[in-house]
Parts: C-alpha cells; sequence; structure tokens
C-alpha cells in the first residue's frame, strides 16, 4: 500500500525529460502490444490448425475439388517463384550494377524514380495489366509465363535496390586499387565489387522471393488455378498455388476446404519465415569491406 502511494511522489521526483521519455516508453510498448498480440494469435490459429491438417496425402496428392491434397499447389508455387527470380534476378542484379558503378545521369535517376514507382503500384494492378496484355492480347491465356513474368516485374526493383546499395557500401579504396593496378571498370566490378557486395545482393534476392511466395492477386488474373500438376507447357496451361488454396477455400462451407486453407496458410508462412530468418542471417554476417 505505502509504495501505490509513494508512486505519484515518485513521477513527481521525474525530471520533465525522463518523465516524457517514460511515456514514450510507455507509448512505444502499447503500440508493440497492439501489432504483436494479433499477430501471435493468427499464427497460433494457423499453426494449430495447419498442423492439425497435415497428412502424407497432403504432401503426395493433387486437389480434387474441395478436398485431396495440395501437391499441385506446392508444385506450382515452386514454380511460379523460381521462374520469376530466373527472369527477375538477371535484370535486377544488371539494374542494380548499372545504378551503383555507371549511372550517374538523368537517366539514372528516371531508373530509379520508375523503380520506387513501380514497387508502390498494387500487385492487383500489375495483375490485370499482364491480363490484358499477356493472356487476353497475346492470347497465352492464363499461364506459367504470364505468371512468372508478372511476379518478376514486381520484384525486380526490390533486387535492384538492394544491389544498388549493396554495392554502394564497398569502399571507394578498393575501386581505386583496381584502376592503379589497370583493371578495367567491368573487371573491377565483377572481381572485386561485386564478390563482396554478394551477401547483401543474396538477401534482395531471397526477401524478393518471400513477396513472390506469398502473392495472390496478380495470380488470380494470370496463372488462373488447376487441379492438376504442371506439366510443363508455359503458356495456354493454368497452373496451381498456395495463396489461391487461402483466398478460395476458405469461404467454402465445407471442413475438408478449410483444412487445405489452413494448411496451405502454414506453408505460405513456415516458407516466409524461412526465407526473411537466412535473409536477416546474411545481413548479420559481418563483411570485410
Amino acid at each position: 500500500m505505502q509504495s501505490i502511494i509513494s508512486l505519484p511522489v515518485r513521477l513527481q521526483r521525474l525530471s520533465p525529460r525522463r518523465l516524457v521519455s517514460l511515456m514514450g516508453w510507455i507509448l512505444c510498448g502499447s503500440a508493440f502490444l497492439l501489432v504483436a498480440i494479433p499477430l501471435l494469435d493468427i499464427l497460433y490459429v494457423i499453426i494449430k490448425d495447419g498442423l492439425a491438417a497435415f497428412s502424407v496425402d497432403l504432401f503426395t496428392q493433387v486437389t480434387n475439388g474441395i478436398s485431396g491434397g495440395l501437391l499441385n499447389a506446392i508444385t506450382g508455387t515452386l514454380v511460379l517463384t523460381a521462374g520469376a527470380l530466373i527472369i527477375g534476378t538477371p535484370i535486377g542484379v544488371a539494374a542494380g550494377i548499372y545504378l551503383s558503378e555507371f549511372g550517374h545521369g538523368g537517366f539514372s535517376k528516371s531508373v530509379r524514380f520508375l523503380g520506387d514507382v513501380l514497387t508502390g503500384v498494387p500487385s492487383i494492378v500489375l495483375g490485370y495489366f499482364s491480363y490484358v496484355t499477356m493472356v487476353v492480347t497475346l492470347g497465352w491465356q492464363f499461364s506459367v509465363l504470364a505468371g512468372t513474368i508478372t511476379l518478376a516485374m514486381m520484384v525486380v526493383p526490390y533486387i535492384a535496390r538492394f544491389t544498388e546499395l549493396s554495392l554502394l557500401q564497398v569502399r571507394h579504396e578498393l575501386r581505386e586499387a583496381g584502376y592503379a593496378l589497370g583493371t578495367s571498370e567491368i573487371r573491377v566490378v565483377a572481381r572485386i565489387v561485386f564478390p563482396i557486395a554478394w551477401p547483401g545482393v543474396l538477401t534482395g534476392i531471397l526477401l524478393s522471393m518471400a513477396i513472390s511466395v506469398g502473392e495472390t492477386a496478380p495470380l488470380i488474373y494470370t496463372a488462373g488455378w488447376s487441379n492438376y500438376l504442371w506439366n510443363g507447357h508455359l503458356i495456354r496451361e493454368p497452373i496451381g498455388y498456395l495463396t489461391y488454396v487461402i483466398w478460395s477455400f476458405i469461404n467454402q462451407p465445407f471442413e475438408s476446404a478449410h483444412a487445405l486453407a489452413f494448411a496451405a496458410a502454414f506453408l505460405v508462412i513456415f516458407a516466409v519465415l524461412l526465407i526473411n530468418t537466412g535473409a536477416r542471417l546474411l545481413l548479420k554476417r559481418p563483411r570485410n569491406f
């Protein structure tokens, strides 16, 4: 009781600066709890219901209507993500190298600006653009190629920016040492700068992978959905993916559909957390610049 009564007295003895600091810590802690509690609740529900739906059939059978397994969706997610990285990584890395080492004029500023704009464009807008241009105009219909190109358009700005920032962190003395030995600019970038900045570049690629794994809206317009395994065709054949199962099956009034949706949500969250953890470990890795 005495400690409770003396609490206002202690607050009065605090200096205004410490009082403001204390109030700031209280507000920050409250804001953190407002974010953390719903997130932990979501993770708890998804992990509990997702693991309950795990079985051998989930990984060995394709989806049969609103039941069966997720083999087709898992395979499709891997195919779409790998395709997006195959297309987007060379373009993004090349753009980042250009912006860091060679882009010092008005054109490079325009490229940076367009990259920032592209990162802010809603993914469903990119999906609708790809639907009009690839699915309808080019006649590809719902297909793997339309989906992978759309995802590649989304991840290129992230890879380019991470590459640029990673290369800019390399000390200029190392570049000057290479130039002093008569090495060309391209060889300095390829043999000196890029190997040092590689962990940061790989971090950008991993984060882009996490983005592509969790996307739904652009794939609805481009990849469609299929209950069958991918047959290797790039166009005129839809493909399944995990995020479609989450988006569509959770609204069905059947327990089997809900089980597949929670299992797909668990797999997506597990993959995203695993990728982000790997990216953070790479960022924390000591680098000698």
